[in-house]
């Protein structure tokens, strides 16, 4: 067979993203605040735009659409969320709606969660959330939450002092790095009081400060839950088999059967293994909302973006001509015809990305219309896909509108994702029930309970279904802790420092 050169013609389909599409999807994540330093950059790059203040003149008629969306709110009544916005203009929101997978190949996809590296922030629903207020205020460290305990468990000053600068010395995720011999020597003391020292912090809230390793920090907590037998302390000594799955050979190490050795890998993996991350590590910055929503008289719901920290672009019409009767050259008139659309494209669109907002706004309050008249435990379980369908969109364009976002209402600041809980099924078996509800009740629990009778997990499952919740212990468990609230025992330490106090 001979083998030649030749041409062959081929027809294919293919998703290309232009520049102007990259940039409007882009805007679709950023936050009023962040969009500020992209219109400032856009402006110094840009002498056909400038940020508006008040109307100029002509603007008008230029960019009518641009001008009626200044000041514009949503009603929300019983009608369709597509009228909520503006008839006709559904359209216009069909470029920004593409498939993800294709446009967020960039993107990291994975949960990024390594062995044992559980994440337990704490979480804004325990009652309606917190307030603007709230957010700005600064949290508890952890250095202040420990200095508040020591004082009360420490009998011998020098003990304390030695206490106290160790605890100066954690890093946030609550682990001593410095080797205890540069500390001995530091302070002038003998190592073994160090290590009494040492054992004094081991025995504050949360368990697990102050340890040196990993393997430690576990260990801790696992002689506090009176689960450090023989067995399992060979399982922590070697986190690296169970980091590689060498399940087999761990319980041949630990001489226990298939449900024993289930039960303890469930155990280690419910251990905090960063318990210094519960606190703050410093001054919290404070939330500007995005979206305003205000009750009316009428029983419906008025949702505007925030103009305060929304910028106005608008092209500058009348600088443009009097730049053309001077371009003599074609180079200079074709520089000046690409400046005017790349101005036009970006008024566009920062009007389709408000108009977007607007829509998936109106919905999520359509949606979780309960919770804004009733509280969080009218919140009902919601998904991306629900409010993607509901209003005609896809599911990465509702996660894009949804991201780094605020909403304020009269019950406070909260963000977007906030309003997409998972389901919890119901003990009538009438439908799910929000597990933000839920964490809200065992919050309210647990703040009730008598310090001398400490609710365990299992008492509060009872106390839950009670309630309408059918839930797990390992589920209530799960809950508790991402609420940032401690076992029993620990709970019951606490309480019993408070009334020392």
């Amino acid at each position: 067979m001979a083998l030649g050169p030749r041409l062959d013609l081929r027809q294919s389909q293919s998703l290309v993203m232009t520049p102007q599409l990259q940039q409007a999807i882009k805007l679709l994540a950023l936050s009023n605040l962040e969009l500020e330093s992209v219109v400032a950059e856009a402006v110094a790059d840009n002498p056909l735009l400038e940020v508006g203040g008040g109307e100029p003149a002509g603007e008008a008629a230029a960019d009518p659409a641009h001008s009626e969306l200044e000041g514009r709110r949503t009603h929300l009544e019983s009608s369709p969320v597509d009228q909520l916005i503006g008839e006709g203009r559904a359209d216009e929101d069909r470029p920004l709606d593409i498939d993800g997978a294709a446009l967020d190949r960039d993107r990291d996809t994975g949960d990024g969660a390594a062995a044992f590296e559980l994440d337990f922030a704490r979480d804004a629903a325990g009652g309606d959330g917190p307030g603007i207020d709230e957010r700005g205020a600064s949290g508890e460290t952890l250095a202040e939450h420990l200095h508040a305990q020591i004082g009360a468990v420490a009998d011998d000053p020098q003990e304390l002092a030695i206490a106290r600068w160790l605890i100066d010395q954690l890093d946030e995720a609550g682990y001593l790095e410095v080797p205890l011999r540069d500390v001995a020597d530091t302070l002038g003391v003998a190592l073994g009081e160090v290590e009494d020292a040492l054992r004094l912090v081991h025995s504050l809230d949360p368990t697990g400060v102050g340890a040196r390793s990993l393997a430690e920090c576990l260990a801790l907590q696992a002689i506090e839950a009176d689960r450090h037998d023989p067995c399992m302390q060979r399982l922590i000594e070697n986190l690296d088999l169970v980091a590689r799955g060498e399940f087999a050979r761990l319980k041949r190490m630990c001489a226990v059967d298939d449900e024993d050795f289930a039960d303890m890998l469930a155990e280690l993996r419910s251990y905090d293994p960063r318990p210094g991350l519960r606190f703050g590590a410093g001054p919290a910055e404070s939330v500007t909302p995005d979206i305003l929503v205000r009750p009316r008289a009428d029983g419906g719901w008025d949702i505007a973006l925030n103009q305060a920290t929304l910028p106005r672009l608008v092209v500058n019409r009348s600088y443009y001509v009097e730049l053309k009767r001077n371009c003599s050259d074609k180079e200079s008139r074709g520089w000046l015809g690409d400046k005017l659309a790349d101005a036009n494209w970006l008024v566009k669109a920062l009007d389709q990305r408000q108009r977007t907002i607007l829509k998936v706004a109106a919905e999520l309050v359509k949606q979780q219309d309960g919770f804004f008249r009733r509280g969080v435990s009218q919140l009902k379980p919601l998904t991306l896909r629900t409010v993607a369908e509901a209003i005609a969109m896809h599911e990465s364009t509702v996660s894009r509108v949804t991201s780094n976002k605020y909403l304020h209402c009269e019950r406070g600041t909260f963000e977007l994702k906030y309003f997409f809980t998972s389901g919890v099924a119901s003990t009538d078996g009438e439908g799910a029930v929000s597990a933000e509800a839920v964490k809200a009740q065992i919050r309210a629990l647990i703040d009730a309970e008598d310090p001398r009778a400490i609710l365990s997990d299992d008492a509060l499952v009872e106390l839950l279904r009670g309630k309408g919740f059918d839930l797990a212990r390992r589920t209530v468990a799960k809950y508790r802790e991402a609420i940032g609230l401690g076992s029993s025992v620990q709970r019951r330490r606490q309480k019993a420092l408070a009334g020392v106090r």
